[in-house]
Order: C-alpha cells, then structure tokens, then sequence
C-alpha cells in the first residue's frame, strides 16, 4: 500500500512539473492572444473575430474545434470511451458597452465597447488550457477527456449560457468548470466557496403614466414623479419584509426618467433597476412579491402601472466534490497559501444555468498585481496583471487532469 502512494505521489509531481513547463512555454504567446481579443471586443453574440481566433488557435493545435449556432464554439481534446464522461472548461467571450480609459497600449480600439470584465482573459486561459491538453493528448498523458466551451453573451440576460446548452454543449460532460476575473485578489491567488458564490439577478422596469398638470396643482393631477419617489424608495424596502432577510434580496434602481420642466408635472416616468437574490427560493418567490409591492406603493396616487420583470440567472452553487478538486488543482500547482475563501457575491453569471445541469465549480482568479491598485471590473480603466493568465491554464489544466 505505501508503495501504491509513493508511485501515485510521484506520478503526481512528474504532471505538475510536466504542466508547469508546458503553460510556461507557451505564457508569452497567450498573452499576445489576450492583447489582441482586448484590442477588438465584441458584444454580445456578435463575437465572430474571437470565436474565429479561438477556432484557428486549436485547429493549429491538430483539434477539431466546431463553431456553435450564431457565435461560440467547443472543442473535445481526447477520446469518450463509452460510459465515460467528459470534463468541460467554459469561458465567455462577450466584451461590455463601456468605454476603454485603461490607456494601455492594447486598449480596445472599438469605440464604447470594452473588455472590462476580464473576458477576454477568461477565454485566453481555456484556449491556453485546450492548448496544454492537446499537447498532452499528443503524448498519450491526458487521463480524461476534456471539452472546451467558449460561449457567447454572457453579459446579456437570461444568458448566451443557454443558448450553447440548447445545442447539447453538455451532452457526455460529468462536471464543469469556470473562472471569473477578480480584482480584489492578488494575482497568484485563487477566491473558492462551497454553494452559493453568486446570487441570482434580474432585470426590472416599472412605467408609470398619469395625466400631467401644473406642479403648482398637484392635487388635480396624479403626482407621478411623487409616486416614483415613493416606489423608489418603499419598494425595497417592502422586499426585505415581505422575504426572509436571511436570502441577501436587494432591489436597487439604475435609471429613473420621467419628465422635462421644472414646474411641470409628467405624463409618464420609467425606473429600471436590478433584482437580486442570494438565496433560489426567494428568487422564485420575489417576482409576485413584487408586482404587489409596485401596486400597492402606488396605489393612492392614481396613477397606472405596469412592472417588467425579466428574469435573469439564479445563483452559481458551487459543488463542493467540485471545489474540493479545484482547490487541490490550486495547492499543487500554485502553493498551499493560494486558495483563499471569498464570499458570496451579489454579482450575476450564467455560468449558473451550467450548474443547474451538472456539478461544477467556479473560482475567482485573482488579478491584482500585489501591492498596486486595487481596480473593480465593469470600469473602464480596469488593469489587470497579465501573469493571471499563466495562473488560470495551470488551474485549470491541473483540474482536468486530477485523478
């Protein structure tokens, strides 16, 4: 028995120096790739130049990558035998409505539209990660076989994540795996969290129309920039009784539009807002809650209502046989001091749509360049330290290839 350990310890040191020397090889070519998808973002489900890069890159690699309906693409890297399952690595490619002020000298050259979440370095590490599993697939080192995903629009909701489900992105896959960029960890460092990591996110919009009047007679009219006061601030509020406090609901407006004089009472206002939810059961229960809510709060100012509630994601919930692999993947590839516990976010990603399919786990990589500014995503003049790439392949490859 101790000579079984001794051999599958040293089989198991012999996989991460094999890994390590392999992402190391090919680290200043990826992060070239990762230049070149951040000069050129696209949005959502227009992300035809990074799925055509993607595609070429691992056909170079002697794969056969297939293109998905609209944009996206997967790829199998090793052979199915039958019953045997497939892990999958996903990233998406969906670049944000944000102007670039980063002024790095790869800096989007599309005007409004930018890599801001990190996109463009989750796709870099799980095309680094198909191009590691493909030279060890060469070499008859991979012991599973792996899908790539790479999926469009996941910035948009309900999810491009459904749209690749739909076309069976899923079918022989027995887990699945993702990382997301963050900035408040430095780079070499892995955020991990057993359940939920995210929180679920919708999107809402209420229209309010009332016959307008002079804001000197306010009690002949309906007063409909009163009533979007009251429902801006009562709705919330509202939200956190009527659902338990423990489930993290927070409704937080975004827009409000409604009028154009001073002393003019409007015909018609629009708030729009976002819906979100630690916990799934309050997620189903909150859009009736609600549409209540909106109605009653506006009820004695007599005017009409009508509430959009879109759907978004549900929570990422982590599986914890999943976070346990991705945390060893971590602590051998990265260093025992590496994995870091993060908190549930209140962020959405429809990754979740995956992990409401099959097990998985998704991980914040840390960005941060240790000891320099701490940057938020979504922004315009997000910076993040490029060694981060290196530091998802290896992840993720030691994740694939654990025994």
């Amino acid at each position: 028995m101790l000579d079984d350990v001794t051999t599958r310890d040293a089989a198991g040191r012999e996989a991460v120096a094999r890994l390590h020397e392999v992402v190391s090889r090919l680290e200043p070519e990826l992060v070239q790739i990762r230049r070149s998808i951040h000069a050129h973002p696209e949005l959502a489900r227009t992300e035809s130049r990074t799925t055509a890069l993607v595609v070429e890159r691992l056909q170079s690699a002697g794969l056969a990558p297939r293109a998905l309906r609209g944009t996206g693409a997967v790829c199998d890297i090793g052979t199915a035998p039958a019953g045997v399952r497939r892990i999958a690595l996903r990233a998406d490619l969906d670049a944000l409505p944000v102007q670039e002020t980063s002024g790095l000298p790869f800096s989007s050259t599309i005007p409004e539209i930018s890599h801001s979440c990190g996109h463009d370095v989750h796709t870099t590490v799980v095309l680094g990660a198909g191009l590691v599993l493909a030279e060890l697939e060469a070499a008859g080192e991979l012991p599973h076989p792996v899908r790539l995903i790479f999926q469009p629009a996941e910035e948009v909701m309900p999810g491009g994540a459904l749209d690749v489900l739909e076309q069976g992105v899923l079918e022989g896959v027995r887990s699945v795996y993702a990382l997301h960029c963050d900035p408040r960890f430095d780079v070499g460092t892995v955020g991990s969290r057993i359940g939920p990591i995210t929180s679920a996110s919708d999107q809402v919009t209420v229209t309010i129309d009332s016959r307008g009047g002079h804001t000197s007679r306010p009690h002949l009219t309906g007063d409909l920039v009163y009533a979007m006061g009251e429902i801006i601030t009562q709705v919330p509020a509202i939200l956190g009784r009527r659902l338990d406090p423990r489930s993290g609901v927070n409704l937080t407006w975004g827009m409000v539009e409604a009028g154009q004089a001073h002393n003019a009472i409007p015909t018609h206002g629009v708030l729009r807002g976002t819906l979100r939810c630690l916990d799934i059961r309050a997620w189903e229960r909150a859009a009736h809650i609600l549409h209540d809510a909106v109605r009653q709060v506006a009820a004695p100012f007599d005017v009409q209502i009508d509430v959009h509630h879109e759907r978004g994601v549900p929570p990422v919930v982590n599986d914890e046989s999943a976070v346990s692999r991705l945390e060893a993947a971590a602590r051998e590839m990265l260093g025992d001091e590496s994995v870091l516990l993060t908190e549930q976010s209140l962020g959405g990603e429809d990754f979740a749509w995956f992990l409401n399919r099959v097990p998985g786990a998704m991980a914040r990589l840390g960005t941060r360049t240790p000891g320099g500014r701490q940057y938020d995503i979504h922004q315009g003049d997000l910076v993040i330290d490029e060694r981060a790439i290196g530091v998802g392949v290896r992840l993720l490859t030691r994740t694939a290839t654990l025994a």
